[in-house]
């Protein structure tokens, strides 16, 4: 083998490891926004400013945490006939431990998100990771699942609450940006701007996967033909 076939090989082989960690794939690769499109109510409900953004976002991430680990600590141990009602039970704990915290942390935030905090409840996300993660691994695995989806939830929560923040109001989380003789676009914090901003960063997101899985494709493509003359 030589200097030059080596590196190639333990590239993929890398690759392949990053691909798999269940913090990378809630985060970026099955981000539950902009590539599930789970989730929408509060997507397109609290994005009209940057604050509620990061803050429901934190929340659901706390609960997505919360809930995937103890799922996975008794996912052995909950007769199947009740695991739906007992994922519920946990989810809806975990909703009311977070709703104390933002109780207590901020009244602001507490008012402008209202309901959607009792909400993350019935929201599809968190119930998915439990059914469709936690339940089947172990509690690291769990945890870091809830915390890269929740986190990923939050960063697209985030993208579109800057868009209908800066353009809506010419402000950045209150911080004014365009000075007083700007014109807000209106349109953007009332609820047809969520769905053009959700349209807008589902286009970007869709067009910089599909020329990532382009660049990857062309790029391993040598490192495959090399492997394969290493192994034959």
């Amino acid at each position: 083998m030589s200097d030059n076939q080596a590196p190639i090989a333990c590239h993929g082989a890398t690759s392949h490891a990053v691909d798999d960690s269940p913090f990378v794939n809630g985060l970026w690769k099955h981000n539950p926004v902009f590539v599930q499109v789970l989730g929408m109510c509060p997507t397109l409900a609290i994005t009209n400013s940057v604050r509620n953004a990061i803050a429901m976002g934190l929340a659901t991430t706390f609960v997505l945490a919360l809930s995937n680990g103890l799922v996975s600590m008794i996912r052995k141990i909950v007769p199947n006939q009740v695991r739906i009602a007992s994922y519920i039970a946990i989810i809806a704990t975990s909703v009311t431990i977070v709703g104390y915290l933002v109780d207590a942390i901020s009244i602001p935030v507490s008012i402008a998100l209202g309901p959607f905090i009792p909400l993350i409840v019935t929201n599809c996300i968190t119930l998915e990771r439990a059914e469709g993660y936690a339940a089947k691994h172990k509690v690291t695995k769990g945890v870091l699942d809830g915390l890269g989806t929740g986190l990923g939830f939050t960063f697209a929560l985030t993208c579109l609450g800057t868009i209908r923040e800066v353009l809506g109001s010419g402000t950045f989380l209150g911080f004014s940006l365009f000075g007083p003789h700007f014109e807000p676009w209106v349109l953007f914090v009332l609820p047809p701007g969520g769905f053009i901003a959700l349209a807008i960063w589902l286009m970007i997101f869709t067009t910089w996967r599909s020329w990532r899985a382009k660049l990857k494709k062309a790029t391993t493509k040598p490192g495959l033909v090399a492997i394969a003359e290493v192994h034959s």
